[in-house]
């Protein structure tokens, strides 16, 4: 009788562990129960895995929080669970949920830095993404130029435009950093590929004169042309005269247009009065225009006039010039 009950007991025994094995696989395969289409898991550091298990079933992610923990330990994660927020989404299964929380691939949010926009422009996007933490917009110039180590430097054109991710709490400071390191090194990789024989002698100039391009068109197959005409200019000792310096020497006062007495007012951006560059440059280049200077394309034109659909007319003399301003400025036929 003894030997008979521990039969069954065994047996019993068996197709319990059987049973409770196929539950368990059944678990790992079955996707998880996610709101919609995704869901973001927000763990706070120091969480244990017993209590995120909990957590997320209570939630009505997880149906058994203990078939998850043992996943966890049978896959030696027990203690790699990562601290911040997680994009769960539609058919994901455990598996993939305990993947993706221990990898550290956290959700990331963006910050667009577009070109053409002054650093101040660039401060303001940082500042207004609520999800990154630290305060900027109270900062001067001059202390944020400190703090990315480049004290007394001016700031103008020096971050890099492009979208950048980071995850939440992510210092602003930090987010301006990554886009100054990478000016400098667009800059210096288009620096060591510049043609031979330009009248810039430094990247700081190419990056002036690549933010002068930046602004002058938004027709990408113009840089080229466009930065070909200056530097021809350039080399001849002719004034730039190029109304975008002149705007961001107004400062504040530009109102959308531009006058008489603004061409001929001194400050040290306008190229119709003084020589040369401006002392700095007058807004954030993109790679393509920092890429036009340094390789300029050949011709003989001087002179460019808008035609009023974002596309320029060139011209090699002042004549031609002239009848082009009369015709697309002007209205003249």
């Amino acid at each position: 009788m003894i030997a008979r009950a521990l039969v069954v007991l065994l047996l019993a025994a068996g197709a319990l562990g059987v049973g409770l094995w196929l539950d368990y696989d059944a678990f790992l395969r079955q996707p998880v129960q996610v709101p919609e289409d995704s869901t973001i898991l927000d763990i706070p550091r120091g969480t244990s895995l017993r209590v995120l298990a909990q957590r997320m079933t209570d939630e009505g992610i997880l149906k058994h929080p203990y078939y998850f923990i043992a996943l966890a330990y049978r896959r030696g994660d027990q203690a790699r669970i990562k601290a911040g927020e997680f994009e769960l989404t539609a058919g994901m299964t455990p598996v993939d949920v305990l993947a993706r929380i221990t990898s550290g691939q956290v959700v990331q949010y963006p910050v667009t830095l577009v070109e053409g926009w002054t650093f101040r422009q660039a401060v303001e996007a940082i500042e207004a993404q609520d999800r990154f933490g630290g305060e900027l917009a109270d900062l001067t110039d001059e202390t944020l130029m400190a703090k990315l180590g480049r004290p007394g430097e001016h700031p103008e054109g020096r971050l890099f435009p492009d979208t950048y991710r980071f995850p939440r709490g992510t210092p602003r400071l930090s987010v301006l950093q990554r886009a100054f390191e990478r000016m400098e090194q667009v800059l210096t990789e288009e620096w060591a590929w510049r043609r031979e024989g330009l009248p810039i002698d430094t990247p700081y100039e190419a990056l002036i004169l690549a933010s002068i391009v930046e602004k002058e068109t938004g027709a990408a197959h113009e840089r080229p042309e466009i930065a070909g005409v200056f530097v021809r200019r350039l080399r001849k000792g002719m004034r730039l005269q190029t109304d975008p310096t002149v705007i961001y020497g107004m400062g504040e006062r530009y109102e959308g247009r531009i006058g008489r007495e603004d061409l001929r007012e001194a400050t040290a951006y306008n190229t119709y009065v003084i020589d040369g560059l401006p002392p700095t440059p007058i807004a954030l280049p993109g790679r393509a225009a920092i890429h036009a200077v340094l390789n300029p394309a050949d011709g003989d034109s001087l002179y460019f006039v808008s035609r009023g659909d974002g596309t320029h007319v060139f011209s090699a003399t002042l004549d031609e010039h002239n009848r082009a301003v009369r015709r697309y400025i002007l209205g003249e036929q």
